[in-house]
């Protein structure tokens, strides 16, 4: 059950992919609760970020497995999870490197 704003938003997602995704096309991407809809995801976004969102999509992102070199080659399953892509409205932005050298 999904009590408040800070539970629908689990982390931002930074990669090389969402990192020209925020620069170019104004878009931002977010692992959120496995139960969250996009309207909670908008709501919450709009919410905690003070800005105007356009749109929502999101991808069901399935478990993966890869393999360890370290110790014998150990293989290692990643969880999967839920990741929301945001577009926001233009002249809205979130930076989120804020803070960071």
């Amino acid at each position: 059950m999904i009590t408040n704003m800070y539970d629908i938003l689990r982390r931002p997602l930074i990669t090389e992919k969402s990192s020209y995704q925020s620069g170019k096309l104004n878009q931002v991407s977010f692992e959120v609760h496995a139960k969250a809809t996009k309207a909670q995801i908008k709501e919450a976004v709009e919410t905690i970020f003070k800005v105007e969102v356009a749109r929502v999509n999101v991808i069901n992102m399935p478990a993966k497995r890869t393999k360890r070199l370290a110790s014998r080659r150990m293989a290692v399953r990643r969880k999967a999870y839920k990741k929301a892509v945001i577009l926001l409205a233009p002249g809205n932005t979130i930076d989120v490197f804020e803070g960071v050298r």
